[in-house]
């Protein structure tokens, strides 16, 4: 079930945005996707979740990159979430504090592979300034490699279907973004 994608660079913008009044202080308003994707673009750490075979969650840590405002991540091939996507491509993305203060961002959807190498030579530039000394991407045939390209790393966008602002503290809001 593995889906492979050439990304356009047209940035995902939600077709409707509400706010849950059960879950908010009343009169309060959505959270701007702008602002929502501002905090996805800064974040360091992510927490995806995928599918096990057997139903159950998969939850990890990650580093990621946002893109022409779209969610990238990458993973070997032999690990549980690429295993899993392999099967099941419904992902949850999530960025957020663990204080009662700030935004918390939940965006679901579908991992697509990615191999369009222009795209992945953008990502993998990206994640060298995002994240300094920690990967060396590169690009062969496709896919990521390591820097001595012998390790293969898949790459995943995610096609997001809906997300979710979680607003804490003074003006606290539930955003539903539909895509």
């Amino acid at each position: 079930m593995s889906r492979r994608s050439t990304v356009s660079a047209m940035q995902p913008r939600p077709r409707a945005t509400d706010v849950d009044p059960e879950f908010s202080e009343p009169g309060a308003s959505p959270t701007a996707w702008a602002d929502a994707l501002a905090q996805l673009e800064r974040a360091m750490a992510y927490s995806l979740c995928t599918v096990r075979p057997d139903g159950r969650p998969h939850v990890t840590t990650l580093a990621a990159i946002v893109l022409d405002g779209t969610a990238y991540f990458a993973t070997g091939p032999q690990e549980r979430k690429a295993r899993n996507l392999a099967r099941n491509p419904h992902v949850a993305i999530m960025v957020g504090s663990s204080a009662f203060e700030g935004l918390d961002i939940v965006l679901e959807g579908d991992a697509v592979a990615v191999s369009d190498e222009a795209t992945l030579r953008r990502l993998a530039d990206a994640y060298g300034v995002k994240y300094p000394g920690v990967f060396g991407f590169r690009v062969k045939d496709g896919i990521f490699t390591d820097e001595g390209g012998e390790k293969a790393i898949l790459v995943y966008q995610v096609r997001v279907s809906r997300g979710f602002g979680f607003r804490k503290g003074t003006g606290s809001s539930q955003t539903r973004w539909r895509f």
